[in-house]
């Protein structure tokens, strides 16, 4: 067993969760809103999406994902997903007072589900896993053997988790220093955020059916 690729494996899971994208942006703005656990919870949906994606590739299922029906459905689902969240993001700036010890807060729940459908419905996602995890898979069969690719598979998503992790103790922390005018700013741009993730999705999903 390599130590050296093990630490490589989990530097390469936090790299893949880093790039700012629809589930990092909901994070953003549930852990502003809501604080610690809402934003983890994004990220704990996501990464049971992620690790969804890297079951299938692993027990090598990829030609199910190849089936156009399914990516058309993947595009346009998705698209609704991130653009509901987006816009329902910006509807509730005007009722969003940090100051307000009784507001209401989204459920855990609510955010998990925000999370994994993000992800699950992603095409981006699902190309970027076989892409990427695909291609882990095969060099380091070829080069280490099988034995132990279950457990090199973990190191990336402790990578995931850690990120999670991060990003949500950040906006927990963050949200101490901003007043009521900055986490509305912050709001609105990650709910426009995900509005323009979610109308790139449609419009890809209505160019395949077309096509």
């Amino acid at each position: 067993m390599n130590v050296n690729l093990l630490i490589s494996y989990i530097i390469l899971g936090l790299t893949l969760a880093a790039p700012i994208g629809p589930v990092n942006s909901a994070r953003l703005d549930k852990g502003i809103r809501n604080g610690f656990w809402h934003a983890w919870v994004v990220g704990a949906g996501s990464m049971l999406a992620d690790a969804a994606f890297m079951l299938v590739i692993y027990l090598g299922l990829v030609q199910f994902l190849n089936i156009p029906i399914v990516q058309i459905f993947l595009w346009l689902f998705g698209g609704f997903v991130l653009i509901y969240s987006g816009v329902e993001s910006i509807m509730k700036v005007n009722k969003f007072k940090i100051s307000s010890a009784a507001r209401k807060k989204d459920s855990l729940f609510s955010c998990f589900l925000l999370g994994f459908f993000m992800s699950i419905t992603s095409p981006l996602s699902i190309l970027f896993w076989l892409g990427i995890y695909g291609s882990i898979l095969a060099k380091t069969a070829s080069s280490f053997g099988t034995s132990h690719l279950l457990l090199y598979s973990s190191m990336i998503f402790l990578g995931l988790t850690l990120w999670d992790l991060c990003v949500a103790g950040l906006t927990s922390g963050l949200r101490r220093f901003l007043n009521d005018k900055m986490l509305t700013a912050i709001s609105v741009i990650s709910g426009i955020s995900l509005v323009g993730f979610g109308v790139y999705f449609g419009i890809q999903g209505i160019l395949a059916l077309i096509s």
